[in-house]
């Protein structure tokens, strides 16, 4: 029982990295490798703050680290016109030594005793804390998907979802394209920041190594979603976001739990299911081919 609330609990919290992938890769069409920074980043800020006593600020610190991790990157493709996948290579590497710094030198911060978001908003919930922790979870994540499907009905949003459908199109139609692009950065990132930092709040510490494999992890989440959910509208991405990361968490539990795998097989175990979600459709085509080829041969 234990092993799937936390399990739920973990796939709420991925939730918002999951969004903020489906922004960069799905929405913007941009392969943003900025995420595994930005993620620690949120984490480091949030402990930070947390330590200092204020867990609340922390929430917008967070958001607020990984918007600014998303603007470095996207000034470095727009403005100095280097590759994305590049820009978010350059960005990450900066950010671990800023990450450190605003740990103050040390790679590990506990925040065991210390107060955080869950503690506030948990103690206020009638129920067991674990229980309170999946609705505090549930939460953020439900402010974060209305926030973002509303945003997108905007002006402003649907000239980002134009440039990732058809950049020259919105290019040729006056479009401020660079600044819609340095937008929907910053937005994806800023998710991905408050990510870390829940997890930081969650798991109870902060770690330099944290945001290995974040990408990987976002990436599972958003096509196993896709797989159970067709349509491309953005209230269906976000709900296939939530889906996938849940999905996800319960895979990675139930694989774990047959101890067929190790504890520290996770990461290997991430990358198959990827590498499997992402090859169903290749199967699809090679499936769909050899019929084809078997019906000819008949004919």
């Amino acid at each position: 029982m234990s092993l799937a609330i936390g399990s739920l609990q973990l796939g709420l919290i991925y939730t918002l990295i999951a969004m903020g992938i489906y922004i960069s890769f799905r929405v913007l069409n941009i392969p943003d490798l900025t995420a595994e920074g930005s993620f620690v980043f949120g984490m480091a800020v949030m402990s930070a703050s947390a330590v200092a006593g204020h867990p609340i600020l922390g929430i917008f610190f967070s958001l607020l680290a990984g918007a600014a991790a998303g603007l470095v990157t996207a000034l470095l493709q727009t403005k100095l016109l280097i590759p994305a996948i590049l820009s978010g290579i350059l960005t990450m590497t900066g950010l671990y030594t800023i990450n450190l710094t605003v740990m103050q030198g040390s790679s590990n911060v506990t925040l065991l005793g210390v107060t955080t978001i869950y503690d506030i908003l948990g103690d206020l919930l009638p129920m067991d804390f674990a229980i309170a922790k999946i609705f505090v979870s549930l939460i953020f994540v439900i402010i974060a998907m209305l926030t973002l499907v509303l945003f997108f009905k905007t002006n402003c949003g649907l000239c980002i979802r134009a440039i990732g459908d058809n950049e020259m199109m919105a290019r040729s139609s006056s479009m401020s394209v660079d600044l819609y692009k340095i937008l929907g950065l910053m937005i994806s990132n800023a998710l991905i920041g408050l990510c870390g930092g829940l997890i930081a709040c969650d798991q109870g510490y902060a770690d330099m190594n944290s945001g290995v494999g974040m990408l990987v992890v976002g990436l599972a989440a958003v096509i196993i979603g896709e797989a159970f959910i067709r349509r491309r509208t953005i209230l269906a991405g976000m709900i296939s976001c939530l889906l996938g990361s849940i999905i996800y968490r319960f895979i990675l539990a139930l694989a774990i739990s047959t101890r067929i795998f190790p504890a520290y097989a996770m990461k290997l175990l991430s990358a198959i299911i990827v590498t499997i979600a992402l090859a169903l459709p290749a199967v699809k085509y090679y499936k769909e081919n050899y019929q084809l080829k078997k019906r000819n041969r008949h004919a």
